[in-house]
């Protein structure tokens, strides 16, 4: 009888202790540089490119069809993506250019972005940015200083892979100062940084914010070669061996071919450092490209696919602005799903203080609403309509239906999503009333800066 009552006291004592709180999820939040939403196989079964790992993490993850950037090029996007905010809020509407543009202030300093939200968690974040940086790198500007507590990247939107180099300038940081790695391939170096970032921080038990925006595939440019040096796609070695391709290769696709291969290569091995961490199932990530692939015609450079969506980059067509996305958190994003419920790169700001029981900045107009619900539990999308524009196009979405032109000047053209991803069929004339309504909504975006 002693024995039951012992049984029975402990099975109390345990049933009144209070409950261990699990710790916050980490976040790892991957980046591609204008990547195709055709490129790979797990998105366009018809790609020819090798993507084992990206493969894998599709069917570990929720495919998102229906994602969008808030802009349809590097600076701009990179800016929406940490603000939670359209280009028209945070003012930082055009590309950067040239050396006086990536090393001048760029994003308004006064922008609150994700890392400084998650310093304000409950349990604070150790955050971490790893690659392309683009949004300005003027002192004030840089990572540093704006919430990361580290660095190593570059400060323009492209570099030579190899040596580093931006427009003649080496463009290669560690903090505010400058690293020499000449001769590491870009991808492997940055994913290498975020592989000795995630395992010092676990192996710390503190909550981390992992940003990998990788410069690859981004094309190559003249600018950024050294003398003598060939304008063209640079892989490792192994990258070619994937193909049965010489490294001196000299076919464009075939060499673009393998540098996704690397990139998804490099992936792959910062997703094992999460296993090797034991992170794995406390770690939120998120996947997807700065943009679409860039399709102006210029021979050997645009040769992504953006399959089987209307043109690229730059544009407000699909092809510029919906792109290749993958959500994992194990336990709760269902894995081998597709979410076709549209939803944005500012949402992701949002998510980010979710999932660290943050604060989000008070007196501060966010375009970002929670994605998490979307991504959980099969909700609706959050938002109503969607609002681009770059330069001289504009865009609008709500629903299955988006209104595009291509000059202000032009009348709206309109398309049934739902039906015609590859807006092919211009329904402008057969629904003008839906046409007026989303002109409507367009204006009230506008109004609303």
């Amino acid at each position: 009888m002693n024995h039951i009552r012992w049984i029975l006291l402990c099975v109390f004592v345990t049933a009144c202790q209070p409950a261990v709180a699990e710790p916050p999820p980490n976040i790892l939040l991957i980046t591609a540089d204008n990547l195709g939403y055709g490129d790979l196989p797990c998105f366009n079964p018809k790609s020819p490119i090798i993507a084992p790992r990206l493969d894998q993490l599709a069917t570990e993850s929720a495919k998102l069809t229906g994602f969008y950037t808030a802009s349809p090029t590097c600076t701009v996007s990179r800016a929406c993506l940490l603000t939670g905010r359209v280009p028209q809020r945070h003012g930082l509407i055009n590309q950067l250019p040239g050396l006086k543009g990536n090393y001048g202030v760029g994003l308004n300093p006064q922008e609150t972005l994700i890392p400084q939200v998650l310093k304000s968690a409950p349990v604070p974040y150790v955050t971490g940015c790893f690659g392309k940086w683009n949004i300005g790198f003027a002192e004030g500007s840089r990572p540093t200083e704006r919430g990361f507590d580290e660095f190593i990247g570059h400060a323009s939107g492209n570099i030579d892979y190899y040596h580093h180099i931006y427009s003649g300038k080496h463009d290669l940081f560690k903090g505010v100062d400058e690293l020499h790695a000449d001769g590491t391939y870009s991808t492997d170096l940055f994913a290498d940084a975020a592989i000795d970032f995630i395992g010092r921080q676990s192996a710390a038990q503190r909550p981390w914010f992992c940003y990998l925006p990788f410069n690859a595939p981004h094309f190559p440019s003249a600018r950024n070669k050294k003398p003598g040096q060939p304008n063209r796609w640079q892989a490792p070695d192994r990258a070619f061996e994937e193909y049965d391709f010489s490294s001196d290769e000299t076919d464009p696709y075939k060499r673009y071919c393998a540098v996704v291969t690397a990139l998804d290569s490099a992936i792959g091995r910062v997703l094992n450092a999460l296993k090797d961490a034991a992170v794995s199932d406390n770690t939120f990530v998120f996947f997807y490209s700065d943009n679409g692939a860039f399709l102006l015609g210029r021979d050997g450079i645009d040769i992504g696919s953006n399959d089987p969506l209307r043109s690229g980059g730059v544009t407000c067509w699909e092809g510029g602005l919906r792109v290749a996305a993958l959500a994992r958190w194990p336990g709760h994003i269902k894995a081998g799903t597709k979410i076709s419920e549209p939803f944005w790169s500012p949402d992701l700001m949002v998510a980010c203080a979710e999932l660290a029981e943050a604060r989000l900045p008070d007196e501060v107009v966010l375009d970002g609403k929670n994605p998490l619900p979307l991504l959980t539990d099969g909700a609706k999308s959050p938002h109503e309509s969607f609002y681009f524009k770059f330069r001289n196009h504009a865009a609008v979405r709500s629903g299955d239906w988006k209104i595009v032109r291509a000059k202000p000047d032009q009348a709206w053209q309109l398309f049934d999503l739902q039906h015609d991803p590859a807006e092919s069929e211009n329904l402008a004339a057969r629904h003008s009333l839906k046409v007026s309504e989303l002109t409507k909504t367009f204006r009230g975006w506008e109004d609303s800066f």
